[in-house]
């Protein structure tokens, strides 16, 4: 992303939100500009600046749904509104919290929080677009290989050589995703990392990247879920003990245990967008930290794709 005009940035606030910026709280982002601002009229907002894609109005509906039935997230102050040639979002600024829950029950706070959402969520007909998926998600891509391009790049990782594992992985896991399954399709989120969210003990206080709204099966959603939270360090993804433990608490969150079927289907998608990350790191030449080869078998072979 390109710099941010201040003064485009205060007359867009201006605009949309009826009071100009008196002071800058933060920024960060990568794909995207991230700016929290303290207003003139003393409101603290998180607006987003991102390029313009029409599933972002879709990600903004499927938020303020979600504000609205009581879940914690932050509530929705515009709709995708454009920035220039980008688009912009606004929401109110939600800080604090930690960085993981309490100690011991990781798991269990992890998948109670994605299963409550999962049941929020509108259904997929009930909102207009939420294609495509982010590339870490977007298993179901038309690329010749097992992967997409990632945004942002013009990088095709499927003409990177090696690790050769990595591309074995991803296309065993995904044949087995292809090979379709029983579980309804869903809305959720694709990317829940332990940095966009917030606790207070065990509870809840804040899920953020809700640009991170996907439409896909059920199952293929928990496994991604299973995959990439944390249990003790925000940066180190879950092991497969700790993916096993999330899948049956998000089984006993919503209810009804996976089914065989199904928790195929959540380890090959678990696999997939690790491996993905995996060969994104490669390619950008940093080191590969996002799944090593031996772990990479082993959930395979929970997959059936072994």
């Amino acid at each position: 992303m390109a710099p941010v005009d201040p003064r485009r940035l205060a007359r867009w606030c201006v605009e949309h939100l009826g009071s100009p910026p008196s002071d800058e709280i933060f920024r960060s982002g990568h794909l995207s500009t991230v700016v929290g601002l303290r207003l003139a009229d003393d409101r603290e907002v998180v607006v987003k600046i991102r390029p313009d894609s029409a599933r972002i109005a879709g990600c903004v509906e499927v938020q303020r749904r979600l504000f609205q039935a009581g879940y914690p997230c932050p509530q929705p102050l515009t709709g995708a509104v454009p920035f220039g040639e980008d688009v912009a979002t606004a929401e109110a600024y939600v800080p604090g919290g930690a960085v993981l829950p309490s100690a011991g029950r990781a798991a269990e706070a992890f998948a109670e929080a994605f299963a409550r959402l999962v049941g929020l969520a509108p259904r997929p007909g009930e909102v207009f677009t939420l294609d495509p998926p982010p590339s870490w998600a977007a298993w179901r891509h038309t690329e010749d290989g097992p992967w997409p391009r990632p945004e942002g790049a013009e990088i095709d990782l499927n003409e990177v050589a090696g690790p050769e594992w990595t591309d074995d992985a991803g296309r065993r896991a995904r044949d087995r995703l292809l090979r379709g399954g029983e579980s309804e399709a869903v809305i959720g989120h694709c990317d829940w990392l332990a940095g966009n969210l917030r606790w207070s003990g065990d509870a809840l206080l804040v899920v953020h990247d809700w640009d991170s709204m996907v439409v896909d099966d059920e199952a293929v959603l928990a496994g991604f879920a299973a995959a990439l939270y944390s249990t003790v360090e925000p940066d180190r993804l879950a092991t497969v003990e700790d993916t096993e433990r999330f899948l049956i608490a998000y089984g006993h969150a919503r209810g009804r245990e996976l089914s065989a079927d199904e928790l195929e289907r959540s380890w090959a998608a678990g696999v997939w967008t690790r491996a993905y990350d995996a060969k994104d790191q490669h390619a950008a030449g940093q080191p590969v930290t996002a799944l090593s080869e031996q772990e990479a078998r082993e959930r395979l072979r929970r997959a059936g794709a072994g």
